[in-house]
């Protein structure tokens, strides 16, 4: 292994690893729209002038409103609302 490296880490209890902000965010734009998203999280990179480009950087700066967008992505993933 390389110095730089890091171990590969299996993470079986976290639903979410593995998986980019940027693909969260285009499942929900693409699921629910801008407009619904927007009522769902009020948050105004999701009701002002929307793009996926800012709203990743405020996502990306913001952990509660990232915590709010990745349970949204649960919740409204079929395998795990049966969970």
């Amino acid at each position: 292994m390389k110095r730089n490296e890091l171990p590969e880490q299996n993470q079986p209890n976290n639903p979410l690893h593995g998986i980019k902000l940027k693909e969260i965010l285009e499942y929900l734009v693409k699921f629910y729209g801008w407009q619904k998203l927007g009522e769902l999280i009020r948050i105004n990179c999701f009701q002002s002038n929307p793009s996926i480009g800012s709203s990743l950087k405020f996502l990306r700066k913001t952990p509660w409103a990232r915590d709010k967008v990745e349970k949204l992505y649960l919740e409204s993933i079929p395998s795990f609302k049966n969970q």
